[in-house]
């Protein structure tokens, strides 16, 4: 089977020892002849993070030969050198079965090439999941909690004053908000998020608002009070 490996350390793990890249080199090589594995190529990215999977160009190189099936098998010494993320993992590894490439992890004894190995990388991908969900769920009450206690969650809606006026003075001229939100669009004019969509909805919505924040300014059109 033809294979590439994959070796990495962080700046502060270069100052530390030089021996990081060797220790990897010769893991992924020995491996490699143990099994009687065509050792491809061995990238290697140094003084690079493992917090994220972008930015890393020789990781980059090493994808791209197992994606374009120049190789089998992608190889790496030890799982925090991929990555210190179990979701990146876990998405590597779904890569991989999309693509039909495998992935090898010596220290934690995951290889996609078997049964068992395979069976471990599973269970990773069980704990990246709920790990994530887990987050998700801590996110959620925490966002609960802020909700009850009257927090304003989100970006404030910022919107020209004079964009607020306008649509008074259309309201006015007993322009249907409908028409108001179609005039607005035409113009490009920006919604308070920094949208480009103006609705119906949200011109009653600010029209309204407009009235209530100054009783005296009542939009007055020809069919009646808005």
């Amino acid at each position: 089977m033809n294979v590439v490996g994959y070796c990495r350390v962080s700046t502060q793990e270069q100052a530390d020892s030089g021996l990081g890249l060797a220790a990897q080199k010769h893991a992924i090589t020995a491996e490699c002849n143990r099994r009687g594995w065509t050792l491809q190529n061995l990238y290697e990215d140094a003084g690079m993070s493992g917090k994220s999977l972008s930015g890393r160009e020789a990781l980059s190189e090493a994808l791209r030969a197992v994606s374009e099936h120049r190789a089998d098998a992608l190889v790496v010494a030890k799982l925090d050198r991929l990555s210190r993320s179990l979701f990146d993992f876990a998405a590597l590894m779904e890569q991989g079965r999309r693509q039909g490439w495998a992935l090898v992890i010596l220290d934690l004894g995951v290889d996609t090439t078997t049964p068992s190995g395979e069976m471990m990388a599973n269970v990773m991908a069980t704990f990246a999941q709920f790990e994530r969900r887990l987050i998700g769920q801590r996110t959620k009450d925490a966002l609960a909690v802020k909700r009850a206690q009257g927090v304003r969650l989100g970006r404030p809606p910022v919107l020209d004053p004079k964009v607020g006026e306008y649509i008074v003075d259309m309201r006015r001229l007993d322009l249907s908000y409908a028409a108001i939100a179609r005039e607005l669009n035409e113009a490009l004019v920006p919604t308070a998020h920094g949208g480009k969509a103006w609705h119906p909805t949200t011109v009653r919505r600010i029209a309204l608002a407009k009235t209530k924040a100054d009783p005296k300014r009542t939009i007055t059109t020809r069919s009646g009070v808005s």
